[in-house]
């Protein structure tokens, strides 16, 4: 089973939009895909359940962290706090309102591997497992990379997104010699690029000057991105002819040419 963990200390980067977008090209093509979101806000479970969807503390990432609370005579299976899209073979652990108060609790408690075991449980049921994560690194962004073994990094180019990439790959470095020995850095996403703007591509250009894992292609700016959001259907079912779904279903195949 492929982890890949969706990671960036920055918000507004885009993980919420690659995460799913990478996903559903992945249940697109006949791979049974889960999503998890561990961001507090919701916005991947939202785009991929539709603004009717309606947050449940039993259902999704915080049952499954309720329960790793408490002390049951019954304990649900991971599966049954997994919730099926509206799209065949994408399923997704929504987020949830009491997400941020749990948050405390578990780490006294030092439940920071549950959901690693919870995936090892799901391994047979599913063949990608997409990672959305908070804006921070938090509790649910360590227990998300020591669940998972891909990360993957998206970048919109500006300088304080690459003052904080240096951080962040500390960051996960010291989780996996200290937690997890199969996590890697996957790649850099440049995400909302623009090739005229010469700005965007020095920022490109210095990072590849420095060795780092930037991905190939990078990821338009588009409009198309704000309709998939709004409608609630990502872009390989919305516009799969449109330019910047091409561009994700060429980063996937390239992803998954070196698993």
């Amino acid at each position: 089973m492929t982890r890949r963990v969706i990671f960036n200390q920055k918000g507004g980067v885009g993980k919420s939009t690659i995460a799913s977008n990478l996903a559903a090209i992945s249940a697109h093509q006949g791979r049974r895909t889960l999503v998890v979101d561990l961001d507090t806000q919701a916005n991947t479970s939202a785009y991929l359940l539709g603004r009717d969807w309606t947050p449940s503390d039993e259902l999704g990432v915080v049952g499954l962290f309720d329960q790793a609370l408490s002390f049951r005579l019954y304990e649900k299976e991971p599966l049954e706090f997994v919730q099926q899209t509206p799209f065949e073979n994408l399923s997704i652990m929504p987020a949830g309102r009491e997400l941020e108060n749990l948050q405390g609790k578990l780490e006294s408690r030092y439940k920071i591997y549950k959901l690693r075991e919870a995936l090892d449980a799901l391994a047979d049921e599913f063949d990608e497992v997409y990672i959305d994560t908070p804006p921070a690194l938090n509790f649910f962004t360590r227990s998300a990379l020591i669940a998972g073994n891909r990360c993957l990094i998206p970048f919109d180019c500006d300088d304080f997104s690459r003052q904080a990439l240096y951080e962040l790959l500390e960051n996960v470095l010291e989780i996996r010699q200290d937690h997890n020995r199969e996590l890697q850095v996957e790649g850099i996403i440049i995400n909302q690029f623009q090739s005229r703007a010469k700005i965007i591509q020095q920022a490109v250009e210095q990072l590849a000057s420095e060795d780092q894992p930037v991905l190939s292609p990078p990821l338009s700016a588009s409009v198309k991105v704000k309709e998939s959001h709004q409608r609630c259907i990502p872009l390989i079912h919305l516009a799969p002819k449109h330019k910047l779904t091409q561009e994700y279903l060429t980063l996937y195949e390239a992803l998954n040419a070196s698993c």
